[in-house]
């Protein structure tokens, strides 16, 4: 196998690295000389104006600290219950079948369009039992899912649906944003993702009594604005009405989010960019590309994955891991399959062969870097070694 260039390549390519501007910087400075680091008037603000984004009233919106919280509340302000079972995907990272398994339901697995590579709304009509009440759909990459056809679903059988949107800021159905479909949408900030707090989510949901309850949730159950006990309008007492959780949301995060999702469309148009420029440079590759958004629908370019086919390719999924890695670009794998994993199996009785479209991708995919602080040097320097490494001896 040939040796990486020598030109710009010492330097390690982070996949999945932010883009940080000064306005970032000032804003946590400013929480910082305020000294108000914990939820305030910052968390209000990021809530209202994502909120805005959405085109939704904020009386809808709930920051946490990730969106893990945001699901696990959702899950329990939707009243999932123990003995309840709640339909998902198998291609996900494990905090979506983790937020139901910590409601006290069971997660039931239904397969993934082999193309879209998300859930099939046929497999979720066949996983529907008596003791269904809920379906999660992702949003894998940021393609929207059938939405359409998971609603009726939902309607027919009386089911909540809880919309996990971690890759689907700027995603959209036939002009419905993302997370407005369901009962609940659950977003994600974490440091990879389109719009970063470093960590954290929000919550959104149509019922304003599901979207308090999901508030009071996130801070140890105490009644609204319990933060507020600590400001200058004078103290507050509180009262803790329900068994909560350390949910909420930190200024110095709002801090950082405010001014991420100002530049949102910014961003989502170069990610937008090195998205085709991917596509056109390995159209001519023995490899499967990511499907393209449907007319009517918006992709929120989360997520660029390969399927590295070994009998197409001469070089299994690993080994192209290995070689990107060799040559300092950081790849990730999203994802194996769920049912992969050896908890789930235990404890569920999973086996990933029940769902083949599943396992089959989950041991090809591979994801490139994708972020607005890429330069075209960088997204050059990707296809370079991307086209390098198949079309030559396969890595070995």
């Amino acid at each position: 196998m040939p040796e990486p260039d020598s030109a710009s390549e010492d330097q390690f390519l982070v996949f999945g690295q932010p883009q940080i501007g000064q306005d970032e910087i000032d804003e946590v400075v400013d929480s910082l000389r305020k000294a108000w680091l914990g939820t305030g008037p910052k968390v209000s603000r990021f809530e209202t104006e994502f909120a805005r984004y959405k085109g939704i009233d904020s009386a809808h919106v709930a920051a946490v600290n990730s969106c893990t919280a945001a699901l696990h509340i959702s899950m329990l302000a939707a009243g999932i219950k123990p003995g309840d079972e709640v339909v998902t995907t198998p291609m996900t990272f494990c905090a979506t079948v983790n937020a139901i398994a910590h409601a006290g339901a069971t997660p039931v697995l239904a397969d993934i369009d082999p193309v879209t590579m998300n859930i099939d709304p046929a497999q979720i009509a066949q996983r529907i039992t008596p003791r269904t009440r809920g379906i999660v759909p992702v949003h894998f990459a940021g393609l929207p899912c059938d939405m359409g056809s998971i609603m009726s679903a939902a309607d027919a059988h009386g089911l909540r649906v809880i919309e996990d949107c971690a890759h689907a800021i700027e995603t959209e159905l036939d002009g419905v944003k993302a997370g407005t479909f369901g009962d609940f949408g659950c977003f994600s900030f974490y440091a990879t993702k389109n719009v970063t707090t470093g960590e954290g989510g929000m919550i959104l949901a149509k019922d304003t009594d599901d979207i308090e309850r999901a508030k009071m949730l996130s801070l140890h159950g105490m009644t609204k604005d319990a933060w507020k006990r600590f400001s200058d309008a004078g103290h507050i007492h509180y009262f803790v009405v329900e068994c909560g959780f350390k949910y909420n949301m930190m200024d110095l995060q709002a801090a950082i989010g405010i001014h991420q999702l100002a530049r949102v469309e910014q961003s989502w148009n170069r990610r937008r960019e090195i998205w085709g420029r991917y596509q056109e440079a390995f159209a001519d590759l023995p490899v499967t590309l990511p499907a393209e958004p449907k007319a009517g629908s918006r992709h929120g370019y989360h997520l660029y994955t390969l399927q590295i086919d070994q009998k197409r390719t001469g070089i299994s999924r690993d080994a192209f891991l290995d070689a990107m890695i060799k040559r300092r670009i950081g790849v990730g794998v999203h994802y194996l399959s769920i049912a992969k994993h050896p908890y789930y199996q235990q404890r569920f009785g999973w086996r990933a062969e029940d769902y083949p479209n599943a396992w089959k991708i989950g041991q090809e995919t591979v994801s490139v870097p994708l972020s607005p602080k890429l330069s075209d040097e960088d997204v050059e320097r990707v296809t370079r070694n991307v086209r390098g490494i198949l079309r030559h001896d396969g890595g070995s």
